[in-house]
């Protein structure tokens, strides 16, 4: 059974930093894509960054180069690091892994198998 936490989350004000840990245990493919997304209450879902099976990153277009997704394969942990974070990056965030071996990163949800809880991110002005 695959189970994941998110850790990290919590209050900074605006400008601040955060780095999210994402830790997948019961995982047969540390390889395949593991993504971070965030939900507002009332809107939908959006993807904040993935990362593939080669390491290439993709991310969101609000994301503007202030957060980095990596992972650690000997542990099947993936971070997101959040600097000059705003107001408006205040949501939960969600870790999720894919069921593949092998995967091009994607923003697109339906990839994505397993998903943690979430950790809450809150931005003050």
């Amino acid at each position: 059974q695959v189970q994941l936490a998110e850790s990290g989350g919590g209050s900074v004000q605006s400008g601040g930093s955060l780095r999210l840990t994402c830790r997948a245990s019961g995982y047969r493919y540390p390889r395949s894509c593991i993504g971070w997304f965030r939900q507002v209450p009332g809107k939908e879902r959006e993807g904040v960054a993935v990362i593939g099976s080669s390491d290439g990153t993709v991310y969101g277009d609000f994301v503007k180069g202030r957060f980095t997704i990596s992972r650690d394969n000997v542990e099947t942990t993936s971070y997101l690091q959040m600097d000059g974070l705003e107001p408006e990056d205040t949501a939960t965030y969600y870790c999720a892994v894919a069921v593949r071996r092998a995967c091009l990163e994607t923003l697109k949800e339906n990839l994505f198998t397993f998903w943690g809880p979430g950790t809450q991110v809150t931005v003050s002005t």
